[in-house]
């Protein structure tokens, strides 16, 4: 049967019009603010693309899902936390891994506390410690009456305090997608004293508060600013006490894991190069509700490109550490110990090691190939603008 032409474009418009007010009018579970970004300065200068994070040896492949978090014992013992909610162990130099105890949740932070009990910060059951046998105790689930609802990282202290970071206060560690679209500053700081059970706010107002380390002197805290592309430090002691600040910002990706090694160097992963998509919608709350409504599979999703870098005490870069070809990506925490950095990953199904190397000239190109990835990058990103009609 032969359908009339009329007939098909009436219902080809009315399919139209449907489907733009899907788009436009669908409720959806985010309420975006504006936020202006400032310019992303790319990998340039001292983020010059490089290969130097190409060699890292995957330990324990297949046996780790998503070991977001790593913590390594006096031992030497990697401890990463799956997305099962195991505590695995790993040997690094045997590769041999231990499923060690289970949260019966999702442990994302981890760090050792001075008595060598494990404190996790657990994104489903809240703060936790873990004793050397592998019982479990709940430390915290809340503060003021509310729940945490998404714990994502800690860092003990060298008096037994313990920081850690609430990402959200609304969603979950499974929708962190849509924290990032919402951008709002819901996440917080926070400091347990194991003396008297107690909780405290240090921070408040973050955005997207994520990997956390505390200075090697005690005298502040670092934080990172997901979605805000930056780190900052609180200050814990001292005349500064109380004082909030920038410690690096306008980064040219997304800040995650953040450790303090024993030289008191810090080290950051960083997920993935900034998306000049979000970018471009992050002003225009309305263009990020239309994407919220679409299909999972049309809404863009990060570079796999490896990366991590390091600052001294005042900030400034003394590594530069890439993978532009992404073989061992999303990188979400890295750990330094016994001259080998271990890094973790969200996505991953293994820990990575690498010997640390040393310093190399940050404004080295890097070369001819690892320069037509990075503008292979610069060209997907101008393909978004392209399609947006910006």
């Amino acid at each position: 049967m032969k359908v009339p032409k009329k007939s098909l474009k009436t219902g080809l418009a009315s399919a139209g019009l449907l489907a733009g007010a899907y788009l436009l009018f669908w409720p959806v579970p985010i309420e975006p603010a504006s936020w202006h970004p400032p310019r992303d300065p790319g990998f340039e200068g001292p983020f010059a693309v490089n290969d130097r994070l190409g060699g890292v040896r995957r330990i324990g492949a297949g046996l780790c899902p998503g070991p977001e978090d790593l913590a390594v014992d006096a031992e030497g013992r990697v401890h990463a936390g799956l997305e099962d909610g195991t505590i695995a162990r790993i040997v690094p130099e045997s590769g041999r891994v231990e499923r060690w105890t289970s949260t019966g949740g999702r442990p994302l932070g981890l760090d050792f506390d001075p008595e060598g009990n494990l404190v996790v910060a657990d994104g489903v059951k809240g703060l936790l410690s873990v004793d050397p046998k592998g019982a479990v105790t709940v430390l915290s689930t809340g503060h003021e009456g509310e729940r945490y609802l998404f714990l994502n990282d800690v860092d003990v202290a060298g008096d037994g305090t313990i920081y850690f970071t609430d990402s959200s206060a609304r969603f979950g560690p499974d929708r962190y997608k849509e924290e990032i679209l919402d951008h709002r500053p819901s996440g917080r700081l926070l400091a347990y004293d194991p003396n008297t059970r107690g909780t405290r706010v240090v921070a408040s107002d973050l955005y997207f508060a994520n990997g956390v380390a505390v200075a090697d002197d005690g005298r502040s805290v670092l934080v990172a600013e997901t979605t805000r592309y930056r780190v900052l430090r609180s200050w814990i002691r001292g005349s500064r006490s109380g004082e909030i600040e920038v410690f690096v910002e306008n980064l040219p990706g997304f800040p995650d894991g953040i450790s303090t090694d024993s030289e008191g160097k810090h080290w950051l992963a960083l997920y993935s190069p900034r998306s000049l998509l979000l970018d471009l919608i992050l002003p225009r709350p309305s263009l990020r509700e239309i994407l919220m409504r679409l299909p999972s599979v049309l809404q863009p999703r990060p570079n796999r490109y490896g990366a991590v870098v390091c600052f001294d005490r005042g900030a400034k870069i003394i590594h530069n550490l890439q993978d532009p070809r992404g073989g061992f990506a999303p990188v979400t925490s890295v750990e330094a110990a016994g001259g080998i950095l271990y890094l973790g990953s969200l996505e991953g199904s293994s820990i990575g090691s690498i010997p640390i190397p040393a310093p190399a000239p940050l404004q080295d190109p890097g070369g001819l190939e690892m320069r037509a990835e990075a503008f292979e990058l610069r060209e997907q990103h101008m393909l978004h603008r392209r399609i947006l009609n910006l």
